[in-house]
């Protein structure tokens, strides 16, 4: 009688565990100039009745290694598209997923109360005579953090990269720079638009023309893991989708070009 009990038992007891297995919640590894914008939407992804989102932020290059070494991450979110080709080329997203549907813009700002004035920037902007004889320029490192290699490339289109080399602060992240110039341990650093936006108290006093780096592009994908995961592939959806959109604007995110 007990194991016809336990026999009769069996599928509910499949049915419960697929359910949960269902309703995991999905790891997102996503660069860290999206931290607000990726909590908002995640409070609207719970707002469904969904498990809110398990969220991992850092630099991308940081998180695609940890992909790589085997990270249980079900989608993907570059700051550019070089760390998920990366990833990509090691066969670990799932390519027909990708795309690119946001991008930003990549702005010189001061810390608050500092001298800085508005400034447009152009390859007669003279960066050493903003920062003094003392200051140094906080940027993420352009070594391995997409921020940071967008700074460079607008440098070097100033002519100005080889004299701001030496003076960098280099930071491990795009959020970590941010930082440095709050507390004001470098008067002037380069950041995404976004990011000096979620820091009121910073001031915007030049914007880097389009011209002078690369598009700033957000690739989105599942990792091999998630492509397994119906909650992944529906939140790529949602996240990527026209109704996620106001959102992305909102916090000064805009359409890819």
């Amino acid at each position: 009688m007990r194991r016809r009990s336990l026999l009769a038992a069996a599928p509910w007891l499949g049915g419960v565990a697929a359910a949960r297995a269902q309703a995991q919640p999905v790891t997102i590894f996503a660069a860290a100039s999206l931290t607000e914008v990726l909590r908002d939407l995640s409070g609207q992804w719970a707002a469904r009745g969904h498990p809110p989102p398990r969220l991992s932020f850092a630099a991308s290059s940081t998180l695609a290694r940890q992909i790589e070494q085997g990270a249980p991450a079900g989608l993907f979110i570059s700051a550019d598209e070089e760390w998920a080709d990366y990833l990509q080329q090691r066969g670990l997203l799932a390519e027909p997923s990708r795309s690119s549907p946001i991008g930003n813009a990549l702005v010189l700002i001061a810390a608050p109360g500092g001298t800085g004035q508005p400034v447009a920037l152009s390859p007669a902007t003279s960066l050493a005579a903003l920062l003094g004889r003392n200051g140094r320029l906080a940027m993420a490192d352009p070594a391995h953090v997409p921020a940071g290699r967008y700074a460079r490339a607008a440098l070097t289109w100033m002519g100005q990269w080889d004299a701001m080399a030496p003076r960098l602060a280099r930071a491990d992240n795009v959020r970590a720079a941010l930082l440095l110039v709050e507390r004001g341990e470098a008067p002037l650093g380069i950041v995404y638009a976004t990011d000096a936006q979620a820091m009121p108290g910073l001031r915007v006093i030049g914007r880097f023309p389009p011209e002078s780096h690369p598009p700033i592009t957000y690739p989105f994908a599942l990792t091999r893991q998630g492509q397994q995961q119906p909650q992944a592939r529906a939140l790529l959806a949602f996240l990527t989708g026209a109704e996620a959109m106001p959102h992305w604007a909102r916090h000064g995110f805009i359409s890819a070009p």
